[in-house]
């Protein structure tokens, strides 16, 4: 038996086909969970299920759904509870970054109206969608759960050129303890984690860093040498298997009395 003792649970990861979301499917799918994964891209997510399937065997769903959008996260919560019988677990991982200055005197790459709605729709509007339908579920069933949201060390620290991801990431601090004490009483446990630097991912695309790079004003071969250099008490980046691990510590049993807390995984990284 694995020691999280997953089996028999069913849980649903959002952004679940590629980069951290990916490896927390299989970590939760190596525990014995049943996983849906839920993304917007149709091609990559079947893949990922597929490889769950062949790796850990078990019985695992791919639904596509935009976050953002009430109709999609209701369809994921309803196929999911039809394939499963419930949901145990939610990972709220969905999101996207893209990094702009507040003021650009180049005009290249300045915050706009249209950038800040998006990102605040993934990453707040998100998480609150697919939280009230999955706690509604769960109230329904009676059985308690555990939700999981994706934080950021920026959410404390700020990130210059990426002013709004890191304010969106410190409202995940408040919304988790906020319905940490709405949700306990039924028995869910709301927590979280903000990740540090981590190894490379998609995310960290050729576009991304050129904008970056230029609203901190350096070049995109000097920022991939930030990313080495930056103070790290451990010395290293973290891996996406080292924030996997704690997220599928916080969805099992073994976390019972943890509650209503954004657990830090840094490296020790930070300018308090």
């Amino acid at each position: 038996m694995a020691w999280l003792d997953l089996e028999g649970k069913a849980a649903i990861v959002t952004g679940g086909a590629s980069g951290i979301g990916k490896a927390i499917c299989h970590t939760l799918a190596e525990q014995g969970a049943s996983v849906a994964v839920a993304d917007v891209n149709q091609e990559t997510g079947t893949t990922a299920v597929e490889e769950l399937k062949r790796r850990h065997g078990g019985d695992h769903i791919f639904e596509v759904a935009d976050v953002t959008d009430s109709r999609d996260v209701e369809g994921l919560v309803a196929k999911t509870v039809a394939a499963f019988g419930k949901i145990d677990i939610l990972v709220n991982n969905a999101g996207i970054n893209v990094p702009r200055l507040l003021v650009d005197p180049a005009g290249e790459e300045e915050l706009t109206d249209a950038i800040w709605d998006k990102v605040v729709a993934v990453n707040l509007k998100g998480v609150f969608l697919c939280t009230q339908a999955v706690a509604r579920s769960m109230i329904q069933a009676k059985r308690g759960g555990a939700i999981i949201n994706m934080a950021s060390e920026s959410g404390l620290e700020g990130s210059e050129g990426q002013s709004v991801y890191a304010a969106t990431k410190a409202a995940i601090y408040s919304l988790t303890r906020s319905w940490a004490k709405e949700l306990g009483r039924h028995g869910i446990r709301v927590t979280g984690v903000a990740p540090g630097i981590l190894e490379a991912t998609a995310m960290r695309s050729e576009g991304y860093e050129r904008a970056l790079a230029h609203a901190r004003g350096i070049t995109a071969e000097q920022l991939r040498a930030a990313y080495k250099n930056v103070s790290i008490p451990l010395g290293r980046a973290g891996t996406l298997q080292e924030v996997a691990d704690v997220v599928a510590f916080l969805a099992s049993d073994r976390a019972g009395y943890v509650h209503g807390t954004v657990i830090n995984i840094s490296g020790g990284k930070s300018r308090a």
